[in-house]
C-alpha cells in the first residue's frame, strides 16, 4: 500500500499529530503503517532510546517525569512510550496518556503516548520498537520507553533499549524475588527509589551482593538513590545515563546492541505474522479441531500435534 508522502514528510518534520497517526497504523498492525515506516527508516538512528523497567509500583511513571523535565531544562525533545496492560474486551491500553506524565502534556516537545502490551510477554507489545523508531525519525532526541512491570517476563526490553534503568523500591519482597529471578542481568543502572524508607539501606546491600554474583564487565553497574516525587537524586540517574552512553560508543558496543535489537525485532515480527499466516490455516481446516480432540483425549501430546500441524506450514499463503 502507498504511503501518503504528507504524512511521511510531516513526521519527518516533527509534527505531532503526523506521528500519533503513524503510530496507530503500526499499532493496528495497518499495511499503511509498515510502509511508513520503510519510507522513514532511513532517517532513524539518531535518538538515544533509555528503557526503564521494574516492579510495579516502584515509581517508574514518576521517574520518567523527572527524568523529561531534566531532559527539557537541557533543551533536548522528548518521546515517551508507556506499554500498559491491554483491556481484555478492547485490547487497547487501560492507562491513558492524559493520566501519565501530566506536568508535560501541554510541553511541545514532549510527546507521550500508550500502547497496549497485548498480552505481550515482557510487558512489550511487537509494535513498540516500530514506534521508537516513528518517533526517532520525528527528531525526537530522547526516547523513554517504560514496560508495565510484570516481573521476569519483561527482560525482553533489553531487545528495544540503548540503555536499560531497572527501578526498585525497598521493602518490597518481589522486588527482591524478581533480582533473584534474572532480571538483575539486565539493566545498565539501577534505581531504588524512594529512598527516604528505612529499609533503603537494607536493599542497596542486598543488590550489590547479588551484583557480585555476575560476571563483572567492563561497566560497573550503579546503584543510585532518588526520591522521584520531590526530583532528589534524578540528575544523578541523568549522569549515569550520559556515562553510560559515552561508554558503549567508546567501547563500540553501542552498533552491536542495536544489531542484536534489530534481530529480535525482525524474529518477533516474522513470529507474529507466522503465528497468523497458521492461525488463519487452523480456522479453515477440519483436521486441526481433529488433532485438538486427540490431545484432549491423551492420544497426542502437545508437541507431537505442533509437528503434525507445521509440517505443511512453510507453503501456505499468508491471509490476504
Amino acid at each position: 500500500m502507498a504511503v501518503d508522502p504528507n504524512l511521511a514528510q510531516r513526521l519527518l518534520d516533527g509534527d505531532r499529530r503526523a506521528l500519533a497517526r503513524a503510530i496507530s497504523l503500526v499499532e493496528n498492525d495497518d499495511p499503511a503503517g509498515w510502509a511508513l515506516v520503510r519510507e522513514i527508516y532511513p532517517h532513524t538512528g539518531r535518538a538515544t532510546i533509555v528503557g526503564v523497567t521494574g516492579a510495579p509500583g516502584a515509581g517508574k511513571s514518576t521517574l520518567i517525569g523527572q527524568l523529561v523535565r531534566n531532559r527539557r531544562a537541557a533543551q533536548r525533545t522528548v518521546a515517551v512510550l508507556s506499554i500498559d496492560p491491554s483491556s481484555p474486551f478492547t485490547h487497547g491500553a487501560l492507562l491513558g496518556d492524559r493520566i501519565r506524565l501530566s506536568e508535560h502534556f501541554l510541553d511541545r516537545g514532549v510527546f507521550i503516548r500508550s500502547m497496549a502490551n497485548r498480552g505481550a510477554l515482557g510487558g512489550l507489545a511487537e509494535a513498540s520498537l516500530q514506534a521508537a523508531l516513528l518517533m526517532d525519525a520525528a527528531g525526537r532526541d530522547d526516547v523513554f520507553l517504560e514496560t508495565v512491570g510484570v516481573g521476569q517476563a519483561e527482560v525482553d526490553i533489553i531487545d528495544h533499549a540503548d540503555s536499560v534503568l531497572l527501578v526498585l523500591m525497598p521493602g518490597g519482597g518481589d522486588s527482591v524475588q524478581a533480582l533473584k529471578a534474572g532480571i538483575m542481568e539486565i539493566p545498565d543502572i539501577i534505581v531504588v527509589n524512594k529512598a527516604d524508607h528505612p529499609l533503603t539501606q537494607t536493599m542497596v546491600r542486598e543488590i550489590r551482593g547479588v551484583l557480585s554474583l555476575a560476571p563483572q564487565g567492563p561497566w560497573k553497574v550503579p546503584i543510585l538513590q532518588t526520591e522521584a516525587v520531590e526530583g532528589r537524586g534524578v540528575d544523578e540517574v541523568v549522569q549515569k545515563l550520559v556515562e553510560h552512553r559515552a561508554h558503549i560508543e567508546q567501547q563500540g558496543t553501542l552498533s552491536a546492541r542495536r544489531r542484536r535489537n534489530l534481530r529480535s525485532e525482525v524474529l518477533a515480527i516474522a513470529a507474529g505474522r507466522l503465528r497468523r499466516r497458521l492461525e488463519h490455516r487452523l480456522a479453515q481446516d477440519e483436521r486441526f479441531e481433529r488433532v485438538i480432540d486427540d490431545v484432549v483425549a491423551r492420544r497426542m501430546d502437545p508437541a507431537s500435534a505442533a509437528s503434525a500441524l507445521l509440517e505443511d506450514a512453510p507453503g501456505d499463503r499468508p491471509p490476504q
